[in-house]
């Protein structure tokens, strides 16, 4: 346990160092393209150059099956399972082509990464209700734009003890009113890597991660929407 806290430690002043030498290379990229083309550069930089390389110094890697099914220039919904401090890398490098995360408003009050929280991700604040009605509309139109957008339909790190914590009906309302499809990212065996939710809990090792879909929300209501990812999940997790 103290070599896993030593370990982690370790990966969050590597985070920070890495972090802070990286958003020079963001600017620059925003000032000489426009806005659009701009964050796609930067995102594409941060799923593809960055967070590879960064897992590499903490030595994880990551070993991803399914995305064949994926068409990376497509919009989809991106549902992912939730319960380790590093799984927003993790979902970053496994997807074949780039996406903007539902991220909780509290995580622009991080220095620096709250920076790139707020230019890179759609934002929401679960406690205000007309907050959370500017993102839906906010994610509609990113999906008409042709952006994916990933969603933890658990809302936070799961801490149950259970596979998964329950789901929110969000992304699943939303894949349902935009007519998109969902793909499913199962990250199967975190455990072997951050055995808790503690961001104080990590080792080297590698990580398996499974796609699944799509799932298509023609015909079909919230609930069972929610309840066939659901089932997509636990088949991957009970499965290791």
């Amino acid at each position: 346990m103290i070599l896993r806290k030593i370990w982690a430690v370790y990966a969050v002043l590597l985070f920070i160092l890495s972090l802070a030498i990286t958003v020079p290379i963001l600017l620059i990229q925003t000032l000489v393209s426009s806005e659009a083309q701009g964050l796609r550069r930067n995102i594409r930089f941060l799923h593809h150059w960055y967070s590879p390389f960064y897992m590499l110094l903490c030595g994880i890697r990551v070993r991803t099956i399914g995305t064949e099914k994926i068409d990376p220039d497509a919009a989809y919904i991106i549902v992912a399972n939730h319960s380790s401090s590093i799984d927003f890398i993790v979902n970053a490098i496994a997807f074949p082509g780039i996406f903007r995360f539902l991220a909780k408003v509290e995580l622009m009050k991080i220095p620096v990464f709250g920076g790139v929280v707020r230019r890179m991700c759609v934002t929401v604040d679960r406690r205000d209700g007309a907050s959370r009605m500017r993102s839906v509309a906010e994610l509609r139109r990113q999906l008409a734009q042709g952006w994916s957008i990933l969603i933890y339909p658990e809302g936070s790190r799961n801490t149950t003890g259970a596979p998964l914590a329950r789901f929110y009906d969000g992304a699943f309302r939303i894949a349902l009113e935009a007519g998109v499809p969902i793909f499913v990212q199962t990250i199967t065996n975190i455990k072997s890597v951050s055995a808790t939710a503690s961001p104080l809990d990590l080792r080297p090792g590698v990580l398996q991660v499974a796609w699944d879909g799509p799932v298509l929300p023609e015909g079909k209501d919230v609930e069972t929407l929610k309840n066939e990812v659901r089932a997509l999940m636990l088949s991957r997790l009970n499965n290791v």
